[in-house]
Order: structure tokens, then sequence, then C-alpha cells
């Protein structure tokens, strides 16, 4: 088993603790189903095809963080930060659907423990972070890398939850707690670098799409510099 994969395969959590985070995944979405209703307009709409577009390209693309180790984009927070908390963890998850059934990237028995930690978790803890971050640095480059890597972090440890309550293996809790966050901090860095950038350089061309500059932008003006 490799712990520091965040796409979780068939078997590595039990069945009944993995049928109770796919009912909890359902329920979360349906939630997010019906809060993302009142956020979708002419704007947001398109807007979030092209976010799970690229987030589904961009995940495709692997980068290395350490010899053998590599990562991907997770995309909560690029998809907080341009549609919001509702409709992107919407977003990451039809991603990640598409992943398992066209790709076996994860388990299907496993589906909702990756949508609970990648699109649930990590973008939950990307909005909080970029609802405060933007009060303080009013950068979205700055904003979006540093919520980046926390989201990251956030994602990966729910794995060790999951892990905790129904692990199928004899492996240190500590161990895997410690490899998880130690390996995840340098992959919400090149995810941080990839948010930045991506997020900087809608906002120069359309800042009417970014979500989180119309919903979060403080009176004085929200820089967007990378």
């Amino acid at each position: 088993m490799d712990v520091r994969a965040m796409h979780i395969a068939n078997g590595i959590v039990n069945g009944p603790v993995s049928a109770i985070f796919a009912v909890f995944a359902v329920a979360a979405l349906a939630y997010c189903v019906r809060r993302g209703r009142a956020d979708l307009d002419e704007r947001l709409a398109p807007m979030a095809g092209l976010v799970a577009a690229f987030i589904f390209a961009v995940q495709m693309l692997n980068f290395q963080v350490l010899p053998g180790v590599s990562g991907h984009l997770l995309g909560g927070t690029l998809a907080v930060i341009l549609v919001g908390p509702w409709v992107g963890a919407l977003c990451v998850s039809t991603v990640l659907i598409v992943q398992c059934l066209l790709f076996a990237d994860g388990g299907l028995t496993a589906l909702g423990l990756n949508i609970t930690n990648m699109a649930l978790l990590g973008t939950a803890a990307g909005y909080l972070l970029v609802v405060g971050l933007l009060k303080v640095f009013k950068n979205l480059g700055a904003t979006a890398l540093i919520a980046s890597v926390v989201s990251v972090v956030v994602a990966s440890q729910g794995f060790v939850l999951e892990y905790a309550l129904g692990g199928t293996t004899s492996l240190s809790l500590s161990t895997i707690a410690g490899t998880m966050a130690g390996v995840h901090v340098l992959i919400g860095i090149g995810e941080g670098l990839i948010a930045a950038t991506t997020v900087a350089t809608v906002a120069r061309v359309r800042p009417d799409l970014v979500y989180a500059l119309r919903r979060f932008r403080t009176p004085a003006p929200v820089e967007v510099a990378a």
C-alpha cells in the first residue's frame, strides 16, 4: 500500500467505513446542489463547466515533488476562488467520478472516501482560508497559494481519519499521518503555484468571472498578482 497516494484504492479502508463515507458524500453533494442553485447565473454556469474541464485536464499531469514521488492538482481551492464552495465541490466531485469510472483512478468502493477528502474537505478548507486571507493579504495570488497548500494537507489528513476508522493493514497511524502531511505539503506548493497563476490570469482578463472577487472582496482593491 502506498500511503502517499491521495486517490484511495479498493480494499485499503474496509467496507463498512467506506459505505458510511459514501452515504455522507451523497448527502453532502445533495446539499451542495441545493445551495449551488442559488449561485448559478449566466456567468457561473458556463464557468463551472470550464473549471471542471480544466481541473480534469490538469489532474492528468503529474509533477515531481521528491525522487519517485509525484503529485497533481486537486483543485479544491482553485474551484472555490473561481466558482464558489458549493459549485466548486460539485466540479471536483464530477472530475473524481469520471476519473474513477473511466480511468480506474481510485477504487469504486472508495469513491465516497475520495470525494469526502478531495471534493468536500479540501474545498471547505480552501473556502474558509480564502474568505479570511483575502481580508489580510488583499492579494488573490498569495491567497490561492497559501489556501491551496493548507487545503491539500487537510484533504490528506481526511484519509488518515478514514484509515484510523477502518484501515485494513497494520501500518502505524503516526507514520501514515506524518508521511501524508509531509508529501502533501510539497504537492500543495505545486498546486498553489498552479492555482495562483490560473486565478491571477483570469482575474486580470475577466475579474467579473472570479467568484471570490465578487463575494469576498473588501472595500480596498484586491491585487491579483501571483
